[in-house]
C-alpha cells in the first residue's frame, strides 16, 4: 500500500509520493527530468526539456478560459538530500521511506524534499486533470535552485507567453512573498609576502569562537557577530600595541553562512608574550560586553603552540591582512523602505583562506545581497576598490538578480482578496532576503507579475523536515481559486 493514498488531496499527494520514489538531490536531476517529461508525452502536452534538465509543460486553457490571461506555474524539482549518520538509505539511488504522524508527512532518517516537490505535485495535478478550470497554464519546473539557481539562470523562457508567475516555493501558509535579494559571491584576493621566521620568536593561535552563526540572509538582520569580521578587527588591536606577524589565517565555512568560528596563527617577539596574551585577554572581555546581549558565548583567546612553518607574512601584509579586515563592510546595509523591518542590502563575509606556496594570499569570500540589482552593483563596487586599495584583485560568480518590490502587483492584490474571501483573515505579504527564482525569471520575462506562497513545511533541509497535510490540503484549494479567477 502506498503510504499517502488516502490523503487528500488525493492526486497531490499521489505526485508527491511518486516524486519521492525518484532520487532527486541537486546535481542528480536526470531521472527526477525523465519523469516529467515521461508525463508531458503520456498526455500529450507540449513540452520542452532542455540541456539542464529544466522541464517546461504546456496545458490550454479549459473551456471558457481561453481569453484570460495565462499563468506561469513554478517550481524546482531538486531537493537537498541529507541524512542521518545511521541512516542506510543511498539518496543518490534510494526512494526516500515516507512516513506519516498525525498532520504531517516526513521520510525516515532523511529529507523530506517537500521543498519543492510540493509545487511539482501541485503542477502534475492539475495538469493531469479534465476537471479543473483554468487558463492556459505555462509550468515550469527548474533544476539545481538549491545550489545557485542554476536551472533558472539556464533556462529560455522566449516560448512563453504569460505575464504574470505563481512561484510555489515558500514554506509558510498565510504568507505571501512579494519581493526577495538577488546576490553574487565576490572573492577578495589579499596578496601576502612571507619571509623566514626568526627562531627565537614564540607562536600563538588566536582563536574566535563559540558564536551563533545562521543564515546570511534570513538571520543577517539579527547582527549576529561574524567570527571572520570579529578576528580582523581583533588583530588591529593588537597591530596597536605592538608588531607581530601572521602565518595562517582561515574562518568560516560557507559563504552563505555567518561565521561562526576564526583563528589566525600569528608570532610574536619571545619578550612580548606576556604583554600580547595579556592584550587578547582585555579585547576579549571588551568584546564580551559589546556582544553580551547578541552572543553570550563569544570566546576570544590565544593558545600558545609549536609550529613546524618556518615562513610568516611581513609586516606590510600582516598589516593589510588585518586592515582590510577590519575597513571590509559586513553585516546589514540598507533597509528597505516599502517594507517594514525588511534587509533590503547585505554583505556577509563566509569564507577566509590564506594560502602559501605558488601563490601567496589570503582570499575571503563574502555573500552580496540586494533586492535592487543597482545596490547589489555598488557593494561589488566597493569590495572591488578596497581590494585594489591593498594591492589585491577581486573574482564575481553564482551571480543572480533581485526580485523588486512591486506597489502596483495586480495578481498580489487579487491573491490577498481571494484569502479573505476563503479564510477570513487577512494574508500576510512579507519580503525574503534571499533568494528565489523570481528575480531571474523577472530578468528574463520584463514586466512579469509574481507572487511566491505554498503550505506549511518545516525543518526544510533537514531530517526533520515535514509537511503539514491540512496546509497542503487549503493551498491547493487556494491555488485553484485563484486559477477560477477571471
Amino acid at each position: 500500500m502506498n503510504v499517502l493514498e488516502n490523503l487528500e488531496p488525493k492526486a497531490v499527494f499521489h505526485y508527491f509520493e511518486e516524486i519521492c520514489q525518484i532520487p532527486h538531490g541537486s546535481g542528480n536531476m536526470d531521472k527526477i527530468s525523465s519523469y516529467l517529461e515521461q508525463f508531458a508525452k503520456d498526455r500529450r502536452l507540449f513540452h520542452i526539456r532542455d540541456k539542464a534538465d529544466n522541464v517546461i509543460i504546456v496545458k490550454e486553457a479549459t473551456a471558457g478560459y481561453e481569453d484570460v490571461e495565462p499563468i506561469i506555474l513554478q517550481g524546482h524539482m531538486d531537493m537537498v538530500a541529507v541524512k542521518t549518520a545511521d541512516c542506510d538509505i543511498d539518496l543518490g539511488k534510494d526512494a526516500l521511506r515516507l512516513k506519516t504522524d498525525g498532520d504531517y508527512v516526513s521520510a525516515e532518517g532523511t529529507s523530506l524534499g517537500g521543498d519543492d516537490g510540493i509545487a511539482v505535485a501541485y503542477i502534475l495535478a492539475l495538469l493531469d486533470s479534465d476537471e479543473i478550470v483554468h487558463p492556459r497554464i505555462e509550468a515550469v519546473m527548474t533544476t539545481d535552485e538549491e545550489v545557485g539557481l542554476d536551472g533558472a539562470r539556464a533556462i529560455d523562457l522566449s516560448m512563453l507567453k504569460a505575464k504574470r508567475m505563481l512561484n510555489i516555493d515558500s514554506e509558510e501558509e498565510g504568507i505571501l512573498l512579494t519581493s526577495c535579494a538577488g546576490g553574487l559571491r565576490t572573492d577578495c584576493h589579499l596578496p601576502v609576502n612571507v619571509e623566514n621566521r626568526p627562531s627565537d620568536m614564540v607562536c600563538f593561535d588566536v582563536r574566535v569562537e563559540g558564536l551563533m552563526g545562521g543564515h546570511s540572509g534570513t538571520e543577517i538582520n539579527k547582527e549576529r557577530g561574524n567570527a571572520i569580521k570579529i578576528l580582523g578587527i581583533t588583530l588591529q588591536q593588537l597591530l596597536t600595541k605592538f608588531p607581530f606577524h601572521v602565518i595562517d589565517i582561515d574562518g568560516g565555512e560557507k559563504d552563505n553562512a555567518i561565521a561562526i568560528a576564526a583563528h589566525a596563527v600569528v608570532c610574536v617577539a619571545k619578550d612580548k608574550k606576556n604583554a600580547f596574551e595579556q592584550e587578547i585577554e582585555r579585547i576579549a572581555e571588551e568584546a564580551k560586553n559589546e556582544y553580551q546581549s547578541k552572543e553570550k558565548n563569544l570566546c576570544i583567546h590565544a593558545v600558545s603552540i609549536k609550529i613546524e612553518k618556518e615562513y610568516m607574512f611581513d609586516n606590510k601584509s600582516t598589516a593589510n591582512v588585518a586592515a582590510f579586515l577590519t575597513t571590509m563592510p559586513n553585516g546589514v546595509l540598507a533597509m528597505s523602505a516599502d517594507i517594514e523591518g525588511l534587509v533590503e542590502t547585505s554583505l556577509n563575509a563566509g569564507i577566509m583562506k590564506s594560502a602559501c606556496g605558488a601563490q601567496n594570499e589570503v582570499v575571503v569570500s563574502l555573500s552580496v545581497r540586494s533586492a535592487i540589482e543597482s545596490s547589489k552593483r555598488k557593494v561589488n563596487l566597493q569590495l572591488d576598490t578596497l581590494t585594489k586599495a591593498f594591492g589585491g584583485y577581486t573574482e564575481s560568480h553564482g551571480d543572480y538578480p533581485g526580485w523588486q518590490y512591486n506597489p502596483d502587483s495586480k495578481l498580489r492584490a487579487d491573491m490577498v482578496r481571494i484569502y479573505k474571501k476563503m479564510f477570513g483573515k487577512d494574508v500576510k505579504v512579507e519580503a525574503l532576503h534571499a533568494g528565489l527564482e523570481c528575480g531571474v525569471m523577472i530578468a528574463k520575462i520584463p514586466g512579469l507579475d509574481c507572487v511566491s506562497f505554498g503550505p506549511d513545511i518545516y525543518d526544510i533541509h533537514t531530517t526533520d523536515e515535514r509537511l503539514s497535510i491540512s496546509s497542503t490540503a487549503r493551498m491547493w484549494e487556494y491555488l485553484l481559486e485563484i486559477l477560477k479567477q477571471k
